[in-house]
């Protein structure tokens, strides 16, 4: 499970995929986070034809919903990398909608997890764009999840599937058949500890990410 990440890059210590194509005036109002929770804006890269940067609420909207803001519906913020091919929520989404969502470390109870030398790494995430009546879009995102490593294995029984660099592009293509989706598997299967470390932290509350 991944319920809370951080994202302390500089901005220009960003993924230069990430700064191709970005939102206007982000390079001037972003700002790193330190703790980043379920419904708060969230930084992503996405390919609908081609690569670029949004935003997106973290936690996933069903696009047939009637009320996205519905307390009562469950916005799932997590998504089993094992059956998300199978469940209607996610099916359409894993298909032509992943998305990587770039954090320096992410959060189980006390302990954070990152890379011993702090470098960003990508999320890998499935996403929904939900559409109002009179054409207002809103676009939301999960994190899928696979069987946890050596590292994580001690504090959860799940942990976030990491994207290697350098796969952004086979990621995020839109259009994928079922063989190209059966290449993806293996990304989603764990990855290496090598390299990463375990801390306890004390985790403090922090405002969202000003979009405006």
């Amino acid at each position: 499970m991944c319920g809370r990440f951080e994202l302390k890059t500089k901005f220009n210590k960003l993924p230069n995929i990430l700064k191709q194509n970005y939102p206007f005036g982000l390079d001037k109002k972003y700002e790193p986070q330190s703790l980043i929770r379920p419904t708060d804006p969230v930084l992503v890269i996405k390919n609908e034809g081609k690569i670029q940067t949004t935003f997106m609420s973290w936690g996933f909207i069903s696009p047939w919903a009637k009320d996205p803001f519905d307390k009562e519906k469950p916005r799932p913020f997590n998504a089993r990398s094992e059956t998300v091919e199978e469940k209607k929520l996610f099916s359409g989404s894993w298909k032509h909608k992943r998305c990587l969502i770039p954090a320096s470390g992410f959060f189980e109870k006390k302990y954070r997890f990152r890379k011993e030398n702090y470098e960003t790494f990508w999320l890998g995430g499935i996403w929904s764009k939900w559409t109002s009546s009179d054409g207002a879009e809103l676009e939301s995102c999960c994190v899928l999840t696979t069987e946890p490593n050596d590292l994580v294995k001690p504090f959860h029984h799940r942990m976030p599937v990491v994207v290697p660099d350098r796969y952004e592009e086979q990621w995020t293509e839109q259009v994928k058949d079922a063989d190209e989706l059966k290449d993806l598997v293996p990304i989603m299967t764990g990855w290496s500890s090598i390299g990463w470390i375990t801390e306890e932290v004390n985790l403090k509350k922090t405002d969202q990410m000003n979009l405006f």
